[in-house]
C-alpha cells in the first residue's frame, strides 16, 4: 500500500480524547490532526516522538491531517510503526492478492464487511467452488513491550473477544474461521496476547482456538512511502513484562 501523496514530518505534542493528536510539524506550524486508533497506544505516544501525516483530499474535512507513523524505541533503536487501523483490512486484502499471505490465498472472490453472526460484520469472507467458505478478522497490532515480541491487545477489548466467538460459531458450522493479527512494525519476530491486560480476550482466544479458528501473525515493512505485509511470525505465548 503506497501512501498517495508524501507524508507531512512532525513532532508529537500530545494525544488526547482517543481520537485528536497535536502536532508540530517540521515547519514550525502547531496543527491537530486525526487519530485514527482507538488502543491505548502503549509506548507511542510520548511527547517529543518523530510523526508522519497524511493529507487527505477532502478540503471540507475538519482535520485534513491523519495520523500515519510514529518513531518509537522498542530497545534495538528507533523503529516506525503504523498506528492507522483503518489499513490493515487493506493491507491483508493485498497480501492475500499477491500471495504474501499463503494460507489464504487460491480463493477466487473476496468479500470484504460481510454482515454475519450475531447482527456483527466480519473484515472479509473468501470464497472458492468446492471450498468451504472461509471468515476473516484482521486486528491491528502495535503494542511490543519486549524486543522483538508484538503483543495484542494493548487495552480491554470486549468486541475483539466477541469477534473470536463467533468465529468460533462459523467453524463450527463447518466453515473456514481465521483470525489474522497484522502487525505494523518490522522488528517483530513472535506474536503473543497481552492476558495480563485483557485476561478475558485471551479465554475467547483459547475458546475459538479449541474450536477450531485459525490464528496466523504477520508483520509489515514500514517505510514514509509505503506499508507492505512481508512475512508470517512465530505465534507464541507470552507474561507480562517485568
Amino acid at each position: 500500500m503506497k501512501f498517495p501523496t508524501p507524508l507531512v514530518p512532525g513532532r508529537l505534542i500530545k494525544r488526547y480524547k482517543r481520537f485528536l493528536a497535536d502536532v508540530v510539524l517540521n515547519t514550525g506550524e502547531a496543527v491537530t490532526v486525526h487519530c485514527a486508533n482507538p488502543g491505548a497506544m502503549l509506548g507511542l505516544n510520548a511527547p517529543g516522538n518523530r510523526v508522519w501525516l497524511s493529507r487527505s483530499a477532502n478540503a471540507a474535512r475538519k482535520l485534513p491531517l491523519s495520523w500515519e507513523l510514529v518513531e518509537a524505541e522498542f530497545g534495538r533503536g528507533p523503529e516506525l510503526v503504523g498506528i492507522n487501523t483503518a489499513h490493515p483490512n487493506a493491507l491483508v486484502e493485498e497480501a492475500i492478492g499477491d500471495g504474501t499471505i499463503a494460507p489464504l490465498a487460491g480463493y477466487d472472490r473476496l468479500r470484504r464487511e460481510v454482515t454475519y453472526g450475531r447482527a456483527s460484520r466480519v473484515d472479509m469472507v473468501l470464497t472458492g467452488p468446492g471450498r468451504p467458505d472461509c471468515y476473516v478478522e484482521v486486528k491491528n497490532v502495535h503494542l511490543m513491550r519486549r524486543p522483538g515480541l508484538a503483543e495484542f491487545p494493548d487495552s480491554v477489548t470486549t468486541r475483539g473477544a466477541k469477534h473470536l466467538d463467533e468465529l468460533g460459531d462459523m467453524a463450527e458450522a463447518g466453515h473456514r474461521a481465521v483470525m489474522v493479527f497484522l502487525i505494523q512494525y518490522g522488528g517483530a519476530e513472535r506474536f503473543a496476547l497481552a492476558r495480563d491486560i485483557d485476561p478475558d480476550y485471551g479465554r475467547a482466544f483459547d475458546r475459538a482456538r479449541a474450536r477450531g479458528v485459525e490464528m496466523l501473525a504477520y508483520r509489515c515493512r514500514l517505510t514514509p512511502e509505503a506499508i507492505t505485509v512481508e512475512r508470517a511470525v512465530e505465534m507464541a505465548e507470552a507474561r507480562a513484562p517485568a
